[in-house]
């Protein structure tokens, strides 16, 4: 396979330029793709045409000269300014989220995931139609024209938006049926602990070295994609801990609202712990995924984890109350189990039952709501020390031992 070409064009407003610019450099690697070079454009006023005026389109026209690359704008162009600097450029030009979008396109592997990543690029796409047919009908060709659906990109856009009528329906079936599974859980006791947080802050790691579990771990942005549970005992306690998309800065709204199903764990989680990278910019990583949340009607209680603590700068201060954790060496994993208990403490009580034994059937029909510690047998009857959801325990108030 030919690695893909791809030339970064990187707007200056603010002293974020150079973060920004890593964070491109590092989606293009994602991509599978190789940034062969930058020019960096600082922006008084956007050009409706082609965003750059057409100074800056000259200068960058004479350095792609004789070479075949892609160009990368990263921000958002609107569908005429895509248009017009391709034709001025003679060469295909992206913005960052039809980029996000080819990746997205690569990592998806169950069926919601891939129907979310369809129907966010036909979305996208349906209106970059105009004038541009047979280039959007390929299929293969790089960034920008992977994944599922290329094949419904003719020019035909009746046929386009009744595929995404389609979607849109089988997607509400797969959110009705995720939303029974969610109120199956809560009536089950089961308790949720989601990971949420930027990508590529180490969620995934963390996941594994909580539960033991061997999910996929890759240095990339955007590794993980669909949401994977697994189950994590605690202080005697089961709990359900899942691992979400990661979030990032500016990411545009219609894109958050593609895989708002998938993050249907984190919206509606008992807790939820949010990762940020203590080796990299964390004020921004937990205010980027703290109004990600907000927006889409976040309102559980978190922990903050400062995971990769190991490379945090001495001079550095974490956020208060923040727990500094390395989920690759597994520094400070008791604490943050121990922080993780507290918060979920009040959702259980702790009790001493007492089953005679011939109350053991309606007891059996009821063990699996609890968390039994420790069981004693007795000329009349069991002793269990056990667990209880809150939501539970009238149940088992008749089994309670009085002191």
């Amino acid at each position: 396979m030919i690695e893909e070409n791809v030339f970064l064009v990187q707007p200056v407003h603010d002293r974020s330029a150079d973060e920004l610019h890593a964070e491109a450099v590092a989606l293009i690697e994602s991509a599978g793709a190789l940034c062969t070079g930058t020019m960096y454009v600082r922006i008084r006023t956007v050009d409706p045409a082609t965003y750059l005026g057409e100074g800056k389109v000259a200068e960058l026209r004479e350095l792609l000269r004789d070479a075949d690359q892609t160009v990368l704008f990263n921000g958002e162009l609107s569908p005429a300014q895509t248009a017009n600097l391709s034709e001025a450029l003679g060469t295909k030009v992206i913005d960052r989220t039809t980029l996000i979008l080819d990746i997205f396109a690569l990592r998806a592997e169950s069926s919601e995931g891939k129907l979310q990543v369809e129907l966010a690029q036909l979305r996208y796409l349906y209106p970059r139609l105009k004038g541009k047919g047979g280039a959007l009908s390929r299929l293969g060709g790089g960034i920008g024209t992977r994944g599922p659906g290329e094949t419904q990109l003719e020019t035909d856009r009746r046929h386009i938006r009744a595929r995404i009528r389609t979607l849109e329906e089988k997607l509400r079936a797969t959110e009705r049926r995720r939303g029974m599974l969610t109120e199956r859980r809560k009536k089950d006791g089961a308790r949720t602990i989601a990971l949420v947080g930027y990508t590529n802050t180490g969620k995934s790691t963390l996941l594994n070295a909580l539960t033991g579990a061997d999910v996929l771990v890759r240095d990339a942005l955007f590794a993980t994609l669909d949401p994977t549970s697994r189950k994590v005992e605690i202080e005697g306690m089961d709990f359900l801990l899942t691992d979400t998309v990661g979030f990032l800065r500016d990411l545009p709204h219609h894109l958050i609202d593609a895989f708002k199903s998938t993050l249907e764990s984190a919206l509606h989680c008992d807790l939820a712990l949010i990762v940020c990278d203590a080796g990299g910019d964390y004020a921004m990583q937990l205010e980027t995924t703290l109004q990600t949340l907000r927006g889409l009607g976040f309102s559980s209680p978190y922990l903050i984890v400062m995971n990769k603590c190991d490379r945090m700068p001495q001079e550095a201060h974490e956020p208060k109350d923040a727990i500094c954790i390395s989920a690759k060496y597994g520094t400070g994993l008791p604490l943050l189990r121990k922080k993780i208990y507290e918060a979920m403490a009040d959702k259980f009580v702790t009790g001493e039952l007492f089953v005679p034994y011939a109350q053991a059937a309606q007891y059996a029909a009821l063990r699996p709501l609890i968390t039994e510690r420790s069981v004693r047998y007795t000329d009349d009857g069991t002793l269990v020390e056990a667990v209880i959801p809150i939501e539970h325990a009238a149940k088992f108030r008749g089994f309670l031992k009085q002191e």
